[in-house]
Parts: C-alpha cells; structure tokens; sequence
C-alpha cells in the first residue's frame, strides 16, 4: 500500500464515509482499500477543516496536507498569494531604497 498517492477529492470521500455516512475507520479502510492510519489522519483533517480548527493549537494540520475542502484549498491559494505579494513589495522596498540612495550621492 505505501507509495500511493491519492487526490483531495479520493481523502475528501473516504473521510465523509465516516464523517457523514456513520462508517466505522475500519469499515471506510475496507471499503476503499486504506490503511487505518491514513484514514484517521484524513478524518481528523476533514474534522478540523469543516469546523475551523486548522489551525487551532495542538490541533495544526501538516502544511504539507493538501486542503480536502474547496474553502481550505482557496484559502491555502490565498495565503500563497499573500506570501509571494509581502516578497515582491520587500523586493521592491529595497530597489527603491537603492535607487534613492544612489541618486543622492553628488
């Protein structure tokens, strides 16, 4: 079973088997061929996706997991977008401190 990648839609679905269609994690790891571990892990993601918990103390999900949400995949772009922005205008700040700097030496 290792080395098997699968997509937010796939984790998105299994951990709704136990979320919202009352499978017990060994009945959904049965059903789509999972292994235990993995299925909590999505679960509890699932969980504190929908309740807004990700980022709750003790309760942080991996920033390499990928959002099984829609609303937490756009958040995860936005805040992307928000980094790289806050990196151009530091690149920026500089060129023009350099820019001014070098204008005002006779």
């Amino acid at each position: 079973m290792s080395g098997r990648t699968f997509t937010p839609e796939f984790k998105r679905e299994c951990a709704e088997l136990v979320l919202d269609h009352e499978y017990s994690i060994a009945q959904a790891c049965k059903a789509t061929d999972v292994g235990p571990t993995v299925m909590r892990r999505w679960v509890k993601q699932l969980r504190q996706e929908r309740n807004g918990d990700s980022t709750a103390p003790g309760m942080m999900i991996s920033p390499s997991a990928v959002p099984l949400t829609p609303d937490q995949l756009r958040i995860r772009q936005l805040e992307e977008r928000i980094q790289r922005l806050e990196r151009d205008k530091e690149i920026l700040k500089k060129a023009t401190a350099l820019l001014m700097s070098d204008s005002i030496k006779p």
